[in-house]
């Protein structure tokens, strides 16, 4: 089986654990980066008119992402890892996911969060990839170890 984690990261937090990960299971690795770059202003949570807070309070935004896996059809895991915003995944994870013919494909989302759990962010992303096989959001805390990650690996 061919695995891929992807993954979107602001603080280095999430890119840590993805690395990690790919590590503990021999994936592939894949960074998903924004078109345009988020600023410290734009991830400031506490202002409501910040570029974090006006994509999140749109269900339908998607963000651009400058970058492509150009060979994802030799994929049949993709992990894909993301920071918890407002109870999901930043909207840019839903780009990224409607950006490839995933039919067929096991999707195995992974979140970092100080605390937030993933609330509905699965069914949320299955919406983006819904002929996939999607499994449970899993969350991480940023110390986690090689060896839990590699024992959820094998869970999927």
């Amino acid at each position: 089986m061919k695995k891929l984690v992807a993954y979107f990261s602001c603080s280095g937090v999430t890119e840590r654990v993805a690395k990690k990960l790919a590590a503990a299971t021999g994936a592939d690795l894949f960074e998903i980066v924004p078109k345009v770059p988020y600023t410290d202003a734009d991830l400031d949570w506490m202002n409501k008119h910040s570029r974090s807070s006006i994509e999140m309070k749109d269900p339908d935004s998607r963000p651009e992402i400058a970058n492509r896996v150009e060979n994802m059809a030799d994929y049949d895991l993709i992990m894909v890892g993301f920071p918890i915003w407002w109870y999901v995944a930043p909207t840019i994870v839903n780009t990224f996911l409607e950006s490839y013919d995933l039919k067929g494909k096991k999707i195995a989302p992974f979140c970092t969060s100080g605390g937030s759990a993933p609330g509905k962010t699965g069914s949320v992303l299955h919406k983006s990839c819904p002929d996939s096989e999607m499994m449970p959001v899993r969350r991480f805390s940023a110390s986690v170890g090689e060896s839990e990650l590699k024992e959820w690996a094998d869970t999927l």
